[in-house]
């Protein structure tokens, strides 16, 4: 049976990642972490404790990026754009070192008023990674267009960052397909 591995922040946590367990369940075998993988040092940190569940994948499907855009004290992005670029390189080539396929999703939009997201900086960290993960050979799952689309109607009010179920079920199916289309390969 193939193998899935699902790492990212909680878009995946408390979003998309357990339906898409779910969607997939008979087709392969899906593996994710139990914790949120927060920010890029984060997760390159988690890759240490995780290798030998990861190892050997099929298909790895990843996002990290609303932690590191994020201004929590109003001086500018937890993590620079470039320390930001360069983690996510070195998990790219950490991950396709454990997997066949590697899928990075981008960063979704915050809600309009969000206190600490910036659209403007999310799309700038966005179009810099995608330009360097494309260098090295990874798929590109576009969240970010798929959600700015319904940023009204998919993004939680109260944390004006979550998905809602609307928004749930939209990168839900956008990230089965682009697994299935992956694990064809």
């Amino acid at each position: 049976m193939k193998k899935v591995v699902l790492l990212g922040d909680s878009i995946r946590q408390i979003g998309y990642g357990q339906k898409v367990a779910e969607l997939l369940q008979g087709e392969c075998e899906v593996w994710q972490p139990a914790d949120n993988c927060r920010f890029a040092k984060y997760t390159l940190r988690l890759l240490f404790d995780f290798k030998e569940e990861i190892k050997g994948s099929d298909v790895i499907h990843w996002n990290n990026g609303l932690w590191d855009i994020c201004d929590l004290f109003g001086d500018g992005a937890f993590t620079s754009l470039d320390e930001y670029v360069n983690n996510m390189v070195r998990i790219a080539k950490l991950l396709k070192g454990l997997g066949k396929t590697v899928i990075f999703a981008t960063t979704t939009p915050t809600k309009s008023g969000h206190p600490h997201g910036d659209r403007a900086r999310i799309i700038r960290y966005n179009e810099k990674v995608v330009e360097e993960l494309k260098k090295e050979g990874i798929v590109i799952n576009d969240l970010f267009t798929l959600m700015d689309a319904h940023r009204d109607d998919g993004i939680r009010e109260d944390d004006k960052i979550h998905l809602n179920e609307k928004g749930i079920a939209l990168c839900t199916e956008q990230v089965v397909n682009i697994i299935r289309d992956n694990l064809s390969r």
